[in-house]
């Protein structure tokens, strides 16, 4: 065994290292013995002060804070803690392991920092990375992990998630989304620049965790002697992970302590019954309730929060709904029913928990300052009487309002009730049509287990289902579809050519994705002209990979170069990457659209994009102005953001970045240009002059967004009759997301291959063909005549005559 680390009053940490010399004596024997977390409090005990001298920060030579120790006690209390020494052990010897445990039971926080703790004592840089499927679980764990260790957010631990980054070179543990560390492997192939690589909430089954799976496993073959990986997952999941990763790979699990002889020592035996209580879960009372037909989940579920608030019980409340729509809904309703309510009751904290809401999550952590002080005023009878709901005391009350992506991740204490709506609004992508659908679809069992699971009271628990006990039984499935079988595949398929995966077959999946959709995916990208004959990455589609955007936005961006319109590419593809910004109540639509009319520009919807983003930096990105004008402050604050990430990168790679020429008629053709040769396979033709409009690639019939320019604009405009639209969704109402009016010579000029020979048979099919051919002749013309100047045509119609544009204006994009 090692000797103990030193404990000087103040330890310097190592220049560029990021942890202290105290760190440099540790040894898989010293973590063992836990002599980090108790050896000081052992020695500490002779005498106060000297406790105070010797309890020093190993990775910041600084004295613990007392709420360290407050957190200390708390750690020890999580089940997972049992696992600790079983998974330093397997560590040792092996270069992957696969550790489960239920939701709650401390895995997300405690194995990243023992990972920490091994990698600085055995391994070379002592860096851990941890990646989670949500950015704001991401954010949200750096935070408490850096709160549980003592230190400060951005130096020895940090985050990196999209468009946001506390990281320093001297971070030793990173918290990343599971997307970022992709790309990462895009630069950084084995990931040499870490030791340890966690890979949490597995059975979220996300694209991107499911080809990390695949990945990791070679490269742990490629660097068998100084890289390991853990994995981290729900216990539904660790069977088939088992099966999948073979009999090399250990698995960890609550129940292995009790039923593997190996994972205990003779101690441990001795204590095998109270390590059995320890680990019990709370009791759960399960309650099934059939809405009967037509009634609205939202409102049962809102009305169940007030029954249960009325019955005075301590006890906070979680409820899963569908999703962001139905949670701001049921906000809003709760928010009317409680000014009903008896002031004896107390108030209610009604806290929504989604991923739009960014940094705001973390508001479901915070303490009740007035719950605190209704405790400390009142005498231990009084207390017990407000817990209670007698005598007319308050019950202070959380009511969290979440989707699934409180399933696994975010757990709170004192959650004692559990409203489960059994629904979960799903983007499924179909590779047929080249567009996602909205569906409302029943969770899987498994899903509904994990919901069960979040009950974390020392109280006798409830969850209530607001389905028939027969649907759970009959009509669910097991598990829940991975993303890799829903989702568009064509960025992935990109980032899997940068990694020189030339086929598919070679990554190793969990579950595979769809024939049509990797061939769908590889179509596209051909389309964009990022693949070369052979099929492997074109200098385009190598810069496409390096652009932290959808390929077709990215290919949009590179003809920017070609058509100088690169500035005004940038702000579109910022505002188009960020959420939406225009944002109004049911109740306020028609102030809002009053408002974003003088921003709406005529030439659609991408061009309004620029003005808004132009007014709000105008403006100097004032909070005020955007509340006044219904737009979304964090939505455009994020465009900047983003804007500036894309240009620092096109700076990088050396492409050509114009300067700004927006509002000139040449400048918004450029912008259409560009535009079309990135999004050409996403127009739409107006079959009868009434707004009905045809999407050409798969026929099916949709209509402008109701918040389009060329609907709210006054007087409202003869409607385009050729479209480019950025997105399409089939839901209730099968609305194009923001559309601009686009020519059909630009078409048949910039995708000619696509639009004159792959397209399906249709009238819009036919018109491109005619007007190619009545444009023969001139284009003839201006090859033989050099010096001729313009070129005409008018919208949809090959026989008249039009704008006139410059001839340079019709050059095809050659970046390729």
């Amino acid at each position: 065994m090692s000797s103990p680390p030193a404990k000087p009053s103040v330890v310097s940490p190592y220049p560029g290292s990021g942890h202290s010399p105290a760190l440099d004596s540790l040894s898989v024997s010293s973590l063992l013995s836990e002599e980090l977390d108790e050896e000081g409090v052992e020695e500490g005990g002779r005498n106060e002060q000297e406790l105070g001298d010797l309890e020093v920060n190993p990775y910041d030579g600084l004295p613990f804070s007392s709420r360290y120790y407050t957190l200390l006690e708390e750690r020890r209390q999580l089940p997972i803690k049992r696992l600790r020494e079983n998974l330093l052990e397997r560590l040792e010897n092996h270069n992957m392991v696969l550790l489960s445990a239920p939701s709650g039971a401390g895995k997300s926080t405690q194995v990243p920092q023992w990972c920490v703790e091994y990698a600085l004592s055995e391994l070379s840089q002592g860096r851990v990375c941890c990646s989670q499927p949500y950015s704001v679980a991401a954010v949200s764990l750096a935070l408490r992990v850096a709160d549980e260790m003592d230190l400060s957010l951005g130096l020895e631990v940090g985050y990196r998630v999209s468009h946001d980054n506390s990281c320093t070179p001297d971070t030793i543990l990173r918290f990343v989304c599971d997307t970022l560390l992709l790309e990462e492997m895009m630069s950084d192939p084995l990931l040499h620049q870490y030791d340890i690589v966690v890979v949490d909430e597995i059975q979220e089954r996300t694209v991107a965790t499911d080809v990390l799976l695949g990945l990791l496993c070679d490269v742990c073959r490629q660097r068998p002697g100084n890289f390991r990986v853990v994995l981290l997952t729900h216990p539904t999941l660790a069977p088939r992970l088992t099966s999948f990763l073979g009999p090399s790979v250990p698995h960890l699990s609550m129940d292995s302590l009790f039923t593997d002889p190996s994972t205990r020592s003779q101690e441990e035996d001795g204590v095998e019954e109270e390590d059995r209580n320890a680990v019990k879960m709370p009791r759960v009372e399960m309650l099934y309730r059939e809405l009967s037909p037509g009634k609205d989940p939202v409102a049962a579920a809102c009305h169940m929060v007030l029954d249960l608030h009325r019955r005075g019980e301590e006890g906070d409340v979680m409820v899963f709904l569908a999703s962001t729509k139905e949670i701001e809904e049921c906000v809003a309703l709760l928010e009317t029913e409680c000014v009903a309510l008896s002031p004896q009751l107390g108030p209610l904290r009604i806290l929504p928990l989604h991923s739009a809401l960014g940094g705001l999550v973390q508001r479901v952590y915070e303490s009740n300052p007035e719950a605190s002080t209704l405790r400390d005023n009142d005498s231990s009878d009084g207390l017990e009487a407000s817990v209670l709901g007698a005598g007319g005391l308050w019950v202070m009350r959380k009511v969290i309002l979440t989707d699934t992506l409180a399933e696994a991740s975010f757990s709170l204490p004192a959650i004692r009730y559990v409203i489960d709506t059994g629904l979960q609004l799903k983007s499924v992508y179909n590779p047929q049509i080249r567009a996602n659908s909205q569906v409302l679809v029943p969770i899987s069992k498994e899903q509904a287990d994990m919901r069960t699971q979040r009950v974390n009271s020392q109280l006798p628990g409830l969850c209530l289902r607001l389905y028939p006990q027969s649907l759970y039984d009959d009509g669910m499935v097991a598990a829940h579809c991975p993303g890799v079988v829903e989702k568009n595949l064509s960025h992935l398929v990109l980032l899997l050519k940068r990694l020189d995966i030339a086929d598919m077959g070679q990554c190793k999946f969990l579950d595979r994705p769809a024939p049509e959709a990797l061939m769908q995916a590889l179509e596209d990208l051909d389309y964009l002209a990022a693949l070369d004959d052979d099929g492997n990455l074109s200098e385009v589609g190598i810069i496409m990979s390096e652009l932290p955007l959808e390929p077709s936005l990215a290919k949009a961006l590179i003809a920017a170069c070609e058509y100088d319109c690169v500035d005004e590419l940038l702000t579109i593809a910022a505002m188009l990457t960020a959420p939406p910004c225009l944002t109004a109540e049911p109740s306020r639509e028609e102030a809002a659209v009053s408002a974003w009319r003088s921003l709406m520009h005529t030439e659609g919807d991408h061009i309004s994009l620029i003005n808004i983003y132009s007014a709000f930096t105008e403006h100097n990105q004032d909070e005020a102005w955007c509340t006044a004008n219904f737009l979304n402050h964090a939505a455009l604050r994020l465009a900047v953001v983003i804007r500036a990430e894309l240009l620092e990168v096109m700076q990088r790679i050396e492409l050509p970045v114009s300067p700004p020429a927006f509002g000139c008629q040449d400048n918004c053709t450029n912008i259409k240009r560009a535009l079309t040769s990135g999004f050409f396979l996403k127009v739409a033709h107006d079959v009868d002059g009434s707004g009905n409009y045809l999407l050409l690639t798969h026929r099916h019939v949709a209509h402008l967004h109701p918040l389009s320019s060329y609907l709210c604009r006054q007087p409202c405009p003869v409607p385009p009759s050729w479209v480019l639209y950025h997105e399409f969704t089939i839901s209730c109402d099968n609305c194009i997301r923001i559309a601009s009016e686009v020519h059909p010579q630009m078409l048949v000029e910039l995708a000619p291959q696509y639009y004159l020979g792959n397209l399906p048979p249709s009238d819009g099919k036919e018109l491109l063909i005619k007007l190619r051919q009545s444009l023969e002749p001139h284009m003839y013309k201006e090859d033989v005549v050099p010096n001729s100047q313009s070129w005409t045509y008018r919208d949809g119609d090959p026989d008249g005559t039009g704008e006139t544009h410059n001839q340079s204006s019709t050059e095809l994009c050659v970046v390729q």
